[in-house]
This record gives structure tokens, sequence and C-alpha cells, in this order.
């Protein structure tokens, strides 16, 4: 596959029309690395069954048309309609800009900048990160002190809008938890509008020791919109994070989940639900690091999947030199409700280290003909007894969600997700 590189002269303009702070002279770097290296292409081994082309596509476009960035307003219903179905405080990112007001201050113990305040460079040690970097306003920057026991959950909204032409928005957030300290963050990503949009965001969490983090993520991107995403973790010695995530949306999404365990006793809880159904195409890539033992780590990943779509899961645990003591599990479990559905599943071991428990598996099947007749039986028609089935199947990912506020609307979008399928929208 040829290269996907943007035109160097609009994307150089592009950078320059940026807000003159303190990431100016790291945007030249980051776009100087971007040029020479492009996107991911399928030539790569954990790129090679997601194509960017699209993206690269939507992305020149969007330069050829001057780079434009939707006014807030047009997303102000999205933003108010999260908002009421989830009870938390909010800081919303709108195409790639903080809202004016919503990142100053904070409660006892818990501090909100931008980069740009704190002169805080962003790294860019991926492609992705290269060009998030080089065409980033401002980030976000997020300290929970030592100690601090923050009990109501943080929300971070990414919304964005792609009305009349094409989008293409950064993100970046870096939530820093100090010694002894415990907080809950819910990030939240959607879009509307008709033109083709493409969001590239990236989350940095990092838990000093003992420190305690809770973390829901949910992607309802508009199904013609694409979205890259990263979320690296790093976790100290005795901390504990417990992250869900959860894909309903968007054309093309890719996730990659990069946890880096270098802590002893450190646990890392990792679960994931995607649904995809017609022209969807979700990727999600898990690596879990142990460099040092003993430590903990799970993941499971449950995906539904229906009509003609693809679907990835690479879940990955590397037990490093000196390990000892590591316990790393790793599940992923696909229901595929259509011949036309597609899934490439592969559980990862890479074991240098003795004394260690580690075990892998991942399962392709199709609703269960015996449970089926067993509930019409019982008297349910087809499409009840196929919900009945889809939803229990999915629930052992909705339950254990770590944050309680966002069960019921997990719950009740999971449920919305799954009629598509039941009521033959999405078959």
């Amino acid at each position: 596959m040829t290269a996907l590189v943007l035109p160097g002269k609009a994307l150089a303009t592009a950078v320059q029309a940026l807000p003159e702070n303190a990431l100016a002279p790291n945007r030249q770097a980051a776009l100087a690395r971007f040029l020479e290296r492009g996107f991911p292409t399928t030539r790569l081994e954990d790129w090679k069954y997601t194509d960017l082309a699209d993206v690269a596509d939507i992305s020149q476009r969007w330069l050829e048309n001057g780079a434009p960035v939707p006014s807030a307003e047009s997303i102000g219903a999205r933003v108010a309609e999260i908002r009421a179905a989830i009870d938390i405080d909010w800081i919303v990112i709108s195409n790639g800009v903080i809202a004016d007001g919503m990142h100053t201050g904070g409660s006892e113990g818990l501090s909100i900048a931008t980069f740009s305040e704190l002169a805080h460079a962003p790294g860019y040690e991926h492609p992705l990160a290269d060009l998030n970097a080089a065409l980033l306003p401002d980030g976000l920057h997020i300290r929970v002190g030592a100690n601090t026991m923050h009990t109501r959950p943080l929300g971070l909204m990414i919304v964005d809008g792609a009305d009349s032409l094409p989008g293409v928005a950064q993100a970046r957030i870096f939530i820093e938890l100090e010694e002894g300290s415990k907080a809950q963050f819910v990030e939240y990503h959607a879009s509307i509008g008709e033109a083709d949009h493409y969001a590239n965001s990236i989350v940095e969490l990092s838990l000093a020791p003992g420190a305690n983090a809770d973390y829901v993520r949910i992607q309802r991107r508009d199904r013609r919109h694409t979205q890259t995403h990263r979320t690296s973790i790093t976790l100290q010695e005795s901390s504990t994070v417990r992250y869900s995530g959860f894909d309903l949306g968007g054309r093309l999404i890719r996730n990659d989940l990069d946890i880096d365990i270098s802590g002893k006793d450190a646990t890392a809880l990792v679960g994931g639900l995607y649904i995809a159904g017609d022209g969807q195409h979700i990727d999600n890539h898990v690596r879990i690091d142990h460099r040092i033992g003993p430590a903990r780590s799970e993941q499971e990943y449950r995906g539904i999947l229906g009509g003609r779509c693809r679907c990835v899961w690479n879940g990955k645990a590397i037990v490093q030199p000196g390990a000892d003591g590591t316990d790393a599990e790793q599940s992923n479990h696909n229901l595929l409700l259509s011949e036309r559905s597609e899934i490439d599943a592969t559980p990862e071991l890479e074991i240098y280290a003795d004394e260690v428990k580690c075990s892998h598996g991942t399962t392709v099947g199709q609703l269960d003909d015996a449970a089926l007749f067993y509930l019409r039986s019982r008297g349910l028609d087809k499409q009840d007894a196929m919900r009945a089935l889809t939803r229990a199947f999915g629930a052992s990912i909705v339950s254990h969600s770590p944050i309680d506020s966002v069960a019921d609307h997990l719950t009740e979008i999971v449920e919305l997700r799954l009629s598509a399928f039941t009521d033959g929208d999405d078959a």
C-alpha cells in the first residue's frame, strides 16, 4: 500500500493558523515528524486490518477547504442532551476547542488547567500523536492532589460537528493522580452533522503509588464519522485502574489502550463492549506491559456484530524479564448476528519471566438455537427472544462498569443500539 500523506504546505498553513501560545514550538516539531512518517498503513502489523485511507481523504479535503473550525453552537443540543443523561461535572471540548470557563479552578484537591497555561508540551511517540500535537489548539491538564478522595465523577465530553464541510478535530487530555488519591472519570465522544468528520484524540493517565482511578469511555459518534483514539495509562506501586470502554457508533473507529505496569502490586482491570452494524469498522488494540511483579491485569472484551461490518480485537499482555508473580488474564467473546459480519480476534501473551499465572482465550459464535427455542416456547416472539439473548451477552460488561452514576445511561444506550439488530434495521 502507498504511503498516506497530507500536502505539507496546506498542513503547515493550518498549523500556523492555530492560537499563538506555548505549544507553538512543539507543533512545528510534531509537524516535521508527521510529514516524514504520515498516517500508519496496512503494511504495519498493528494496522493490517484497519485502512486509514478514508481518514487521509477527509483530512485532505478539510485542508483544501481552509481547515475550517465549526461553531460550537451547532453542537449545543447534543451537549445539553448528554448533560441531562448523566448528572456529573462536565468539561466540554467542542471541535478541539476547550469551552470557555469550563476548565478553570476545581474543587479542593483538584486542579484543572490548559497545556498552554502550564507550558506542557505533549509528546509524539506515534504517527497519530504527531498529527495530534501538530494541530492541537490546546490541551487539558487535570491533577488530583495527594490523598484526595474526589467522589463526584468528572466528565470529559468531546463533541464535534461537521454540518456542510469536512471536519477534523484534535483533543488531548493529561490526568495525574498523586499518591494515595482516588477519582472517577467519564469520557464521552459524540458528533453530529452530515459532512464527513475525523476526530483524533489522546488521553494520558498517570497514577502515583497507592492511587485509584475508575474510568469509563463511551463512544457514540455519528455513523458517518471516523475516529482514532489512544489511551495511555501508567501504574506505579499499589495503584489500581478500573477501565471500561463502550463503542456504539462511528463508521471507522480505532482505539489503542496501552497500560504500563511499573510498580509492584499494581492492578489493571479492563473491560470493553463494541456493537457494530452495517458499514461499521471498530478496531480495539490493547497492550499491557508488566514490567515488575507481583502485579495483576485482566482484559475482557465482548463484541456484538450484525449486518455487513468488521471488528478487530487484539489483546496483548507482555510479561517482561524479572516480572515474577505476574497474574495476567485476557478473554474476548464475539456474537455474530449476520453471516456478513466479520471479526478478527487475536489474544497474545509474551512471557519472559518465571512463576507467572497467565491465560487467554477467544470465542466466536451465533445465537444458540436451543436457547432461542426455549425462550420462544415460554411465550416470547423471535425478536424478544433475540433481544433477551443479545442483552445477556453484553450485560456482564455493562454491569461491571466501575462508575454507578453512568449505569442507567449505559443500559439505555446499549438497549437502543441492540434494538436495531432485533428490529431488522442493522441486520
